[in-house]
């Protein structure tokens, strides 16, 4: 393992599974730390363990808020990233609220994602979950068009629990959509160093991955887990 590989700071080290044990989270935190990762992406209940673990070092934790179907009610959704902030979360990942989204109520869901943002405050990440897998083209560019409006500092494309995860085509888009102003972080199916890059040439500059360690190792094709 190369300790200046670049793609290691790419990437947000995920674990988001509903059985989750204080022993898993731990062992995040720990590869985080030695890979040198950007980020541990966990739930909500897992934030204050992360930040004490990792309190003197360089990885942010980062946790999910209105995940992973983003139909919590505005409020809730608030008051989920204003404690992860309070324990530690520098960063949140969001869901949007894509029933409001197909119905047209664009308002509805600007409103939402600046709750978020402005419950986190000024210092924290917020990166939105579009879940690109349930949209067509022109609703990825007018959902992307909205969390920037919204105050955004990412797009991101996809849960991990949608109908498919993220595509080159996905992230190229996005990046055409933002420009350089925002991030955008591709998430979800990524398992080898070749689909890692892949994303990152198509505009990314993070990785949602629980396969992290395996990608910094070098493999580059899947072996089936």
């Amino acid at each position: 393992m190369d300790p200046s590989d670049p793609i290691a700071r790419t990437i947000d080290h995920t674990l988001l599974g509903p059985a989750v044990t204080t022993h898993e989270i731990d062992r995040l935190c720990d590869e985080a730390r030695r890979f040198g990762f950007a980020a541990v992406c966990v739930n909500g209940a897992h934030v204050a363990r992360c930040a004490e673990r990792l309190r003197d070092a360089t990885v942010a934790v980062c946790a999910t808020v209105g995940f992973p179907l983003g139909a919590q009610l505005s409020d809730v959704k608030a008051i989920e990233a204003r404690q992860a902030v309070r324990q530690g979360a520098r960063e949140i990942d969001m869901v949007m609220n894509l029933g409001a989204f197909k119905d047209g109520r664009f308002d509805v869901v600007r409103d939402d994602i600046r709750a978020v943002v402005q419950a986190s405050g000024p210092d924290v990440v917020v990166k939105v979950i579009l879940e690109t897998g349930l949209l067509e083209g022109d609703e990825i560019v007018r959902a992307a068009e909205i969390a920037r409006l919204a105050g955004a500092a990412f797009v991101k494309t996809s849960t991990g629990f949608g109908p498919r995860g993220a595509s080159v085509e996905d992230v190229r888009l996005l990046r055409e959509t933002v420009g350089p102003q925002m991030g955008v972080k591709a998430s979800g199916g990524i398992r080898t160093r070749e689909e890692a890059e892949a994303m990152l040439a198509a505009g990314a500059n993070r990785i949602g991955t629980s396969a992290g360690v395996r990608i910094v190792m070098g493999e580059r094709r899947a072996d089936g887990g």
